[in-house]
């Protein structure tokens, strides 16, 4: 799929929008201080001008999210030609996805037993923080209910649901990716039976219609420096600097197991799976780490890691197509380790010791849930309010934390999608491996 020539400079100009939008939200929030006028005025800018700015970017990239995964992989299983190749990829990216989110989990959960940053933490923060967030809580709260079932075939029917529901159009409105991705996948494996003529052309109108989602795309990030001003202005303008200082040490930690995964294990993976300088990689998927902060979203940033990753790593199409569409929505490594993160944190404030063996399931959901989590702003919040229920942990408590995901959901997003990327350059070296021998 081809795509327009991108700013090589973009990631830097979204990182100074980040800090701009942010010392401008800090000065607003201060001179608003003890004025109701002054107040108000605030948050009609955050609210009136900087947040439309900002969603006009998000939405131009959701429009495309659907269309590109299923052409993306729909276009991937078929480039690769057989089926039996199809399931060698598919076990390896499989078990990549698995091993390196119960490693994030473990990584988060190490750090807060280690520190124990809510033990000791200030009762009538934790109250104010439980009255300003609890309308947003019950709103999660409801999400995550809606998720339990109340019986074994309830249960069942949920899961097929999941994966194969009745209507996939119901599914594409309402953004389920998972069911779109089991129709991409069955759609190219049946491509790849049918006649050749047919497949090829087919293949060439999907590559047409993904190469368009891609310009859109294009047009989208020339956006991107401002949007990320508005989006950090408008969340900092309305709750300050103050509630970053009341839950400093969780937000440090969980930063700190962040930047654990971008700067120690996957740089290790790079060198040692896919025998490449983990710097020079790095420095290639940039426009991928800029991406991600500007839109806090694994499905939203998907346009930019395949282009990226074919133009920039060596990735070839069909493995990027493939490889790339299944990690947006199902290798979540900076979810995982922020959901055992946050269970810990709230059992701590609330003076819940969890035992080595409730811990033990913790990492187990998180790694299971992170596969559910949609790939948009927040979207592993209810999941993790299910994990939280399981042992023992107020659901509720979440609101605590609410104030300040978005900063921490810029972060957890580059991680996942530097997870899928890296997985990409693993299975585009044992393809190519396995090409050069055969």
């Amino acid at each position: 799929m081809s795509a327009p020539t991108s700013d090589p400079s973009l990631h830097r100009k979204v990182l100074l929008g980040l800090v701009l939008g942010a010392l401008a939200g800090g000065l607003a929030n201060s001179l608003a201080a003890g004025s109701p006028a002054a107040r108000e005025w605030v948050n009609v800018l955050a609210d009136g001008v900087a947040h439309p700015i900002g969603q006009i970017f998000l939405r131009l990239l959701f429009l495309v999210v659907v269309p590109l995964v299923f052409t993306s992989l729909v276009v991937g299983v078929a480039g690769l030609g057989d089926l039996s190749k199809l399931g060698r990829i598919g076990g390896k990216t499989l078990l990549f996805f698995l091993g390196t989110t119960a490693i994030s989990v473990v990584i988060g959960l190490t750090l807060l037993n280690t520190f124990q940053p809510g033990a000791g933490f200030d009762a009538a923060t934790k109250e104010a923080l439980m009255t300003q967030y609890g309308s947003d809580a019950a709103a999660l709260q409801a999400k995550a209910e809606a998720q339990n079932f109340t019986s074994v075939l309830d249960g069942a029917n949920k899961l097929l649901n999941m994966f194969l529901p009745r209507n996939v159009l119901q599914a594409v409105v309402s953004m389920d990716m998972l069911p779109v991705i089991v129709f991409a996948l069955l759609m190219g494996c049946a491509l790849t039976l049918a006649e050749k003529g047919r497949r090829e052309r087919m293949v060439e109108w999907m590559e047409t219609v993904g190469g368009a989602m891609v310009t859109i795309v294009g047009f989208a990030m020339k956006l991107a420096p401002y949007a990320v001003f508005c989006l950090i202005f408008s969340v900092i303008a309305k709750f300050g600097f103050d509630l970053l200082g009341k839950l400093a040490m969780y937000m440090a930690l969980v930063i700190a197991g962040y930047l654990i995964l971008l700067l120690g294990l996957f740089p290790l993976l790079i060198r040692v799976l896919c025998k490449r300088s983990p710097i020079e990689f790095m420095r290639k998927a940039m426009p991928i780490v800029g991406t991600a902060l500007s839109t806090s979203s694994s499905n939203a940033t998907l346009p930019t890691s395949i282009r990226i990753a074919q133009s920039e790593l060596g990735v070839r199409p069909s493995v990027a197509g493939f490889v790339l569409p299944l990690g947006a929505t199902m290798n979540m490594n900076g979810t995982a380790l922020f959901e055992g993160a946050v269970v810990l944190f709230v059992a701590q404030v609330f003076g819940i010791e969890l035992t080595l063996a409730q811990q033990a399931v913790v990492v187990l959901l998180c790694v299971f849930s992170a596969i559910g989590a949609a790939g948009v702003p927040g979207g592993s919040l209810p999941l993790i309010m299910i994990v939280m229920a399981q042992v023992g942990v107020p659901p509720d408590g979440i609101a605590i934390i609410l104030g300040v995901d978005r900063l921490l959901d810029m972060g957890r997003t580059v991680v996942n999608v530097m997870g899928d990327v890296v997985c990409a350059a693993w299975i585009e070296r044992g393809e190519s491996s396995g090409a050069s021998t055969a």
